[in-house]
């Protein structure tokens, strides 16, 4: 198929040169156009005109998540109200939400962005794709079928939960690509799997969003639905929604869309570049948003830069799958500790399953403690529990330099939601 969807630039100096040109713009579209954006680059001694190369962009100030909620309802809003046609507001639930307003050309720009994500994971016109994300002032729900529509597939606007519906749009309307977070998508397949339906579905691909997904989870998911591939699509409101990115049909990291946005990935505590390779926060300027662009906004996304080119041959670089938050880290009798770490551990263990969850509790004697809940896979005798428990904690031990009592549970034992698993649970709060 024709790609249709792709950068115009065929080359990364093409992509610099273009990369510079809308940086140039961005700054002085939001200049001239946003009080708040003006006071930022006034305080930090930049204008406009002093952006000269794409060096000059650590130069620039940091927008933040508190940026936005202390300038509610319209933070960053750098056009007349008379050319704003849609707002969508996070899914934060502290203080007050972060809202972003978007021009038709916003619309635009990011249902060809998003289409760019189906064609990476190359679906066809004749794909049938049943969209199981929110719908409403949340960017998720309208975001894949913005895409959908612009790339030509056949949408299914499912929404959410009710999982009875879902197992029948599945049979009734042979869905081939599922497009959810990876919770709803592991509840959808075991429910497959306990009606036996599987010979009566016909998905092929699955697009997860939203959350992080464990290799564990991806092997779930991909053992009780039989789909050829598993794709991972990040994204967030602040740029546009989700659509940010997708790993091609390789699998080798997700590309991420240099034509859209500037990434840097940055140390969270110096906000100095990290070298290849390491984990840094995601910090994003955008190059063609008009209601709400954003200059060097701290996403407190975390991951790492992949090196090389991928064997797609994409001039479009990759990044690894979302890591965590760098807020999301807690402090464990003084080690740091990413939920991503314990994910990560867990998922090399093939006795156990993809679902855990992480208990930290201050004992009487002052001491912080943490139990890792943990399900034994499925068809695996309970006898061999205690075995695997120790070995999981040596693990842990050995990789975190934390001490952790796990717990085996049963298969099917921790809850399921057809939304983001809460995976941490601080009871020293």
């Amino acid at each position: 198929m024709k790609k249709t969807f792709m950068p115009v630039c065929r080359t990364k100096k093409e992509m610099a040169v273009y990369q510079l040109e809308r940086l140039k713009w961005t700054v002085n579209h939001a200049y001239q156009g946003s009080a708040f954006y003006r006071k930022k680059l006034d305080d930090a001694g930049v204008k406009p005109q002093q952006v000269r190369s794409l060096d000059d962009l650590s130069r620039l100030p940091f927008t933040t998540a508190q940026d936005l909620q202390e300038n509610y309802p319209w933070p960053l809003l750098s056009v007349p109200f008379d050319r704003i046609v849609r707002l969508h507001a996070s899914t934060g639930t502290t203080g007050r939400r972060k809202v972003l307003v978007y021009t038709a050309k916003d619309i635009d720009d990011w249902a060809s962005m998003f289409a760019r994500c189906y064609e990476f994971a190359e679906l066809t016109p004749l794909d049938r794709v049943q969209i199981c994300v929110g719908y409403g002032v949340w960017t998720a729900g309208v975001g894949f079928q913005l895409g959908c529509e612009r790339y030509g597939a056949f949408a299914i606007p499912a929404g959410p939960g009710n999982l009875d519906m879902q197992l029948q749009f599945l049979v009734d309307f042979k869905t081939t690509v599922i497009c959810s977070t990876a919770s709803m998508a592991l509840l959808m397949a075991e429910e497959v799997h306990r009606r036996g339906l599987r010979d009566q579905i016909c998905v092929k691909k699955v697009i997860f969003g939203a959350e992080r997904s464990s290799d564990a989870m991806v092997r779930r998911v991909n053992e009780l639905l039989g789909a050829e591939h598993i794709f991972d699509i990040p994204g967030l409101t602040e740029v546009y929604g989700p659509g940010t990115g997708l790993d091609c049909v390789h699998h080798k990291g997700i590309h991420y869309f240099t034509d859209y946005y500037i990434m840097e990935l940055l140390d969270p505590d110096t906000l100095k570049p990290v070298p290849a390779g390491e984990v840094g926060e995601m910090v994003y300027t955008t190059l063609l948003k008009e209601g709400a662009p954003l200059i060097r906004y701290r996403s407190r996304d975390l991951t790492r830069l992949i090196p090389g080119d991928c064997p797609c041959g994409s001039i479009l670089p990759r990044h690894d799958k979302i890591l965590g938050r760098s807020d999301d880290m807690f402090i464990v009798r003084g080690v740091n500790v990413y939920p991503s770490h314990i994910d990560e551990i867990l998922s090399k263990e093939k006795s156990v399953g993809s679902e855990y969850q992480i208990h930290l509790s201050r004992q009487e004697d002052g001491k912080d403690y943490m139990t890792i809940k943990v399900e034994r896979a499925q068809g695996l005798d309970p006898a061999g529990d205690t075995g695997l428990a120790r070995k999981v904690e040596r693990d842990v031990r050995k990789e975190t330099l934390v001490s952790a009592v796990v717990e085996i549970v049963d298969y099917q034992a921790l809850p399921r939601t057809e939304r983001k698993s809460k995976r941490v649970f601080d009871q020293r709060k």
